[in-house]
């Protein structure tokens, strides 16, 4: 009996903290275990434990969230081609995007991590912290919960469809066909390679007729290119980047 009421009182008292009470109002629901949206919101580099942190999520709530967000796109446009379907799936659920929504959501000041750590400020943490937490959604509440959550969470508020259909998602490609209308020669170099919190973190810069214009950083070379081609982009006017919708923060 004394050991129940001990439970009761914890329990009571875990749902008063600050952190239940944003996961509250960011999930739209009353969360079950609290532990593992901690762990969702838990990067490598805030952990005294390497294996303690949110990767495992991560990769769970990348699966989950593709899933959730195909059976939308199957529905909303029941007589759009396979193609279609996949490359909007692929421009709702990109890296970049996602973690631009996360920013909006307010998991800069969720996300437990190094916050000294001025390369983390900027990379896409906060998007891998979202797809975490739909995992841990996925763990704490099932599958139909999480797609509501997904749905009245982040696609109603943050998800512009018509916006999403004139974005350009491969930077490079547009870079190079820009480099090949001006006569310039493009490429992209690896820049610096060191290691970061455990992984190992490239530097890519893109490369016009062999000075460096922009780099971008992150843990695969493909984003890292990726990012430093958005920024040539940006920084050359070629084409600028849709505002998203803002939504509530």
């Amino acid at each position: 009996m004394q050991g129940s009421s001990r439970f009761r009182l914890l329990r009571l008292f875990s749902r008063k903290t600050p952190l239940h009470k944003d996961l509250r109002n960011l999930l739209g629901f009353e969360p079950g275990n609290i532990s593992v949206y901690e762990m969702a919101l838990s990067h490598r580099s805030g952990k005294g434990k390497t294996d303690d942190n949110n990767e495992r999520l991560e990769y769970l709530g990348d699966a989950i969230l593709g899933a959730i967000i195909g059976d939308f796109l199957f529905r909303k446009y029941p007589y759009r081609p396979e193609g279609y379907l996949t490359e909007m799936r692929s421009k709702i659920v990109n890296r970049q995007q996602l973690n631009d929504i996360a920013i909006k959501m307010g998991f800069r000041k969720l996300t437990i991590y190094d916050r000294y750590n001025s390369f983390l400020k900027v990379s896409q943490i906060f998007g891998n912290a979202l797809e975490a937490l739909v995992g841990a959604v996925y763990l704490d509440k099932g599958y139909r919960r999480t797609k509501r959550f997904v749905f009245r969470q982040i696609i109603l508020p943050y998800i512009d469809l018509e916006i999403l259909e004139g974005v350009e998602m491969n930077y490079k490609n547009k870079l190079y066909g820009w480099a090949n209308k001006q006569g310039k020669h493009l490429e992209f170099e690896l820049l610096e390679e060191q290691i970061e919190g455990g992984r190992r973190l490239f530097t890519v810069g893109a490369v016009i007729n062999g000075k460096v214009l922009c780099s971008g950083k992150a843990y695969n070379k493909k984003d890292a290119s990726q990012i430093a081609a958005q920024r040539a982009i940006e920084k050359l006017g070629i084409a600028e980047k849709p505002e998203l919708p803002s939504g509530p923060v």
